[in-house]
């Protein structure tokens, strides 16, 4: 945990420094596209701000008030990220129409696009950082922000490569089109990050592949018992819950019903791909409640 709160930290150091080289692109260039770029930096420090803070709530313990932990607070710092993008791409298509009315030459652009480079390589370079930790924590506010990354990372390549025409070609116009360009592809990027973090709010399912992964290692482990049935899942952040009923001879004494279910969280805590911390929850029936249906054991 320590691990994420430095890195979602340094977000906000790296995106800050970033920023400056950006602007300082623009001042040198007043290119209309790096104007974007740049402002699309400013929505990074904001949004790893956000992430930062989301980290250090989601990792405080479960208290009275929230019995299950504080992980989905991370969805909401993803939710806003994904505003504050869309908000970016209103912005920068506002300047590109504008840009369009009155189109003007490019300032010392070499100069500005090879300070440009450099904070996009190291944009690059902190995108796969966090995206990989994001991956291994399960962190939606860390994968998030290295998304974005990334994606800042791609359209200022575009950017790069179609400013380097304009002194070529004398296209002025070129410029507000690859603004226009960088606002469309960050709007679609922020409607896609919260498509994604609202469906964590709303307690979306375990993905089917490891849906039908955990109704395996329920079949395989339930020895003793007769079924399994009304299954239900979610996740939240790192936290996975798993719930449902264990169906068992009505005759079988609770020690060793507790000894099935015992066995069964230790194998689905140890066993199933992409679980690794799991609150489980079973419900023991006796053999009248048998739905003959759901997940019969093998």
């Amino acid at each position: 945990m320590d691990r994420i709160r430095n890195l979602a930290l340094g977000s906000i150091f790296v995106g800050t420094v970033v920023f400056l080289l950006k602007y300082a692109a623009y001042a040198l260039t007043g290119s209309v596209a790096l104007f974007s770029d740049a402002l699309e930096s400013v929505i990074n420090v904001v949004a790893a701000l956000a992430a930062f803070l989301a980290v250090r709530l989601s990792a405080q313990p479960a208290d009275a008030n929230h019995p299950y932990g504080h992980h989905k607070v991370e969805y909401f710092s993803a939710v806003l990220e994904g505003v504050l993008i869309i908000l970016a791409a209103l912005t920068i298509a506002r300047e590109a129409y504008l840009g369009f009315l009155s189109p003007r030459p490019l300032n010392e652009p070499l100069f500005g696009l090879a300070i440009n480079g450099l904070a996009t390589a190291l944009n690059a370079v902190w995108a796969t950082i966090l995206l990989r930790t994001g991956r291994e924590a399960r962190s939606p506010a860390l994968a998030a922000d290295g998304r974005h990354l990334m994606s800042d990372v791609v359209t200022s390549i575009g950017v790069i490569g179609g400013l380097l025409l304009v002194p070529l070609t004398g296209w002025h116009w070129l410029d507000s089109a690859l603004a226009a360009v960088v606002a469309l592809n960050i709007l679609w990027s922020g409607w896609c990050l919260m498509k994604e973090s609202i469906g964590g709010l709303m307690d979306e399912a375990l993905p089917d592949t490891v849906l039908n992964e955990v109704r395996a290692i329920i079949a395989q482990n339930a020895q003793g018992a007769i079924e399994a049935h009304d299954l239900r899942t979610r996740h939240a952040r790192r936290m996975t819950f798993i719930d449902f009923h264990l169906v068992v001879p009505g005759s079988m004494s609770v020690t060793e019903a507790h000894d099935i279910c015992d066995r069964l969280e230790r194998a689905l805590k140890h066993e199933v791909h992409q679980i690794k911390d799991a609150l489980i929850t079973i419900h023991v029936e006796p053999d009248d409640k048998a739905k003959h249906a759901g997940i019969l054991v093998l």
